[in-house]
């Protein structure tokens, strides 16, 4: 039998041709840490399960904590030292009401938390997760009618403010999580109007409904109390609606936009990216970041391939940045092949 000229096998005999011709590559500074901080001193704060002070494990998300703000500043410099872009801060605040006022108080646990990391290290980028679902007592992403469907409108005026008092902290970048019609031009306008036009927004723009949100929801405290989200997030059956989504956050200021799951949504991480053109992001979940612990303690495979095959999958697909859990892990691993 006559083998054909092209041999596609010779450009993957050794790991120096493999190098060579590698289409996509991962770097820690595309890659951005989610930080979960409490207002007040975690239930750990006396060591934890693994002995550090001010942690909390999160029994779900194996790794990942609660922090106590001087926790957390140390769990930055961690991930500054390994080239990490960014931090992303998920507040817990000590209380909530039906209005999540807790959002927007200069003194709310994010803004404290953002001060301290970034006194602490002004280099390292801070994302601002902006959403109410933290902060109110029912558990949902805005304020409530009487019928206790999520008040679009009302909602757009106290997610915009939560905004300003994010960016008045020092934050470099807001994200908006809400997925409430017109909250990107909202912020905008408010940002603006504030004197802060120069600050980006990351606009959560395509943001399903999903069942990879499981320990998020315990890590955060932010499970609705009745109902479910179905109403305000994305269907996951529709990707049309998902690049429609990116186009209106494009039209209405967004600087960056995001897709919510990663892993069963690469298709919608290439689709946004080629019908926008903006640096899109993909938030690689916690329900995604668990199954991976939870395989790779029975055994069942190998963490580190499958961590840096899951990210190398993502930034193949069109996205610029990823919002992950392994940050810190896969940052190292990176280190280590160079």
């Amino acid at each position: 039998m006559a083998f054909p000229q092209t041999r596609m096998r010779r450009l993957r005999a050794s790991a120096g041709l493999r190098g060579l011709v590698r289409e996509t590559d991962v770097l820690a500074g595309q890659l951005v840490l989610p930080l979960f901080v409490t207002e007040t001193e975690p239930a750990g704060a006396r060591g934890g399960d693994r002995g550090l002070p001010g942690h909390e494990p999160i029994a779900t998300m194996p790794g990942v904590d609660r922090l106590s703000i001087s926790a957390l500043v140390a769990e930055a410099q961690e991930a500054a030292a390994l080239g990490i872009a960014a931090v992303m801060l998920f507040g817990l605040p000590a209380e909530k009401d039906e209005q999540g006022s807790g959002a927007w108080e200069d003194a709310g646990v994010v803004q404290l938390a953002t001060r301290a990391i970034k006194q602490a290290l002004p280099e390292l980028l801070v994302i601002t997760d902006v959403c109410l679902c933290e902060y109110t007592s029912h558990g949902h992403c805005g304020v409530l009618r009487e019928d206790s469907s999520v008040d679009n409108d009302a909602t757009l005026e106290l997610l915009a403010r939560t905004a300003v008092s994010h960016a008045r902290a020092g934050a470099d970048l807001v994200a908006p999580s809400d997925m409430m019609d017109g909250r990107v031009r909202a912020i905008r306008e408010e940002l603006d109007g504030e004197g802060f036009s120069q600050t980006p927004i990351l606009a959560y723009s395509a943001k399903f409904a999903s069942a990879f949100y499981g320990p998020f929801r315990e890590a955060a405290d932010s499970a609705p109390a009745f109902g479910d989200r179905r109403g305000y997030q994305m269907d996951p059956a529709n990707g049309r609606e998902a690049v429609r989504e990116a186009l209106l956050d494009v039209q209405e200021g967004a600087d960056m936009l995001m897709v919510k799951p990663a892993l069963a949504y690469g298709d919608l991480i290439r689709a946004v990216k080629r019908a926008t053109r903006l640096p899109v992001a993909a938030y690689n979940v916690s329900g995604e970041y668990a199954m991976v612990k939870a395989a790779a303690a029975a055994g069942y495979l190998d963490e580190r391939a499958t961590v840096l095959e899951i990210l190398t999958s993502l930034r193949r697909a069109g996205a610029d940045t990823i919002i992950t859990y392994h940050a810190k892990d896969a940052a190292a691993w990176l280190a280590e092949q160079t």
